[in-house]
């Protein structure tokens, strides 16, 4: 299956190898993968910040960079629901609301497309340890993805993973929520970190490198023995790390 990849800004720019993982993921599981070097950003820290017009512009582009007729895989959850759910805000009976309506039923976050579309669950990956993983508050909310990425991890050799008490809540990063909120933020995360400890993890997985930064800062501050993973990176472990 021919794809175009949409890489998020924080992949972008603070971990490009879960980008690169992406792809060698998805060539794995039988894709050719696509790439458009001008693609930036959905828009979705405008929006957040209500700055609608701001996010219109640059949602228009990112309309304007892939195909109508293209499948669109993300490894962000958190985009790809920005694009699925409020794009209709913006483009609603607007010059692209027909372009919009067929790019937002071809854009799939990863562990989505991989599990629902290609029925492909299996790389030959290996993590030992044990871990938990974080249901981001997009993933689990506007995407409805569950069980498909916990499905994916169950097949990584040496890894067990554990339920997370509260695991549906939210880890307190939300963009713009963890600069204007910052202690309640930060106190979300604590009880994020602690409830992986109580069972016990080396690591946390998620769907979202936001919400891993956001742990991985809290749980780095303080000196606590865990590790945050995207779910890219895991199944790239053992065959075909960078």
């Amino acid at each position: 299956m021919k794809v175009e990849l949409f890489i998020p800004c924080f992949i972008d720019q603070l971990f490009p190898e879960t980008a690169f993982n992406t792809i060698k993921i998805l060539e794995k599981a039988g894709c050719d993968v696509g790439y458009n070097p001008e693609q930036t950003c959905c828009g979705q820290p405008a929006f957040n910040a209500g700055f609608w017009d701001d996010a219109k512009k640059v949602g228009s582009k990112f309309l304007h960079d892939f195909p109508e007729d293209s499948v669109i895989i993300s490894p962000s959850a958190s985009c790809t629901g920005m694009v699925k759910n409020y794009y209709n805000d913006l483009f609603t009976n607007t010059t692209l609301h027909n372009k919009c309506r067929a790019i937002q039923g071809n854009i799939y976050e990863l562990s989505d497309f991989l599990i629902n579309i290609l029925q492909f669950d299996y790389f030959g990956a290996e993590l030992d340890g044990r871990a938990v993983y974080h249901d981001s508050c997009s993933g689990l909310r506007e995407c409805h993805i569950k069980a498909e990425p916990r499905q994916l991890l169950s097949k990584v050799l040496g890894l067990e993973l554990v339920d997370l008490k509260d695991g549906e809540t939210c880890c307190g990063f939300g963009g713009t929520f963890a600069v204007k909120f910052d202690a309640i933020s930060t106190a979300m995360a604590q009880q994020k970190v602690d409830n992986a400890l109580a069972a016990e993890a080396d690591y946390i997985i998620s769907t979202d490198v936001s919400c891993l930064m956001h742990l991985q800062s809290y749980i780095d501050k303080n000196n606590i023995p865990l590790k945050t993973y995207h779910i890219a990176d895991v199944l790239a472990m053992g065959w075909g790390n960078i």
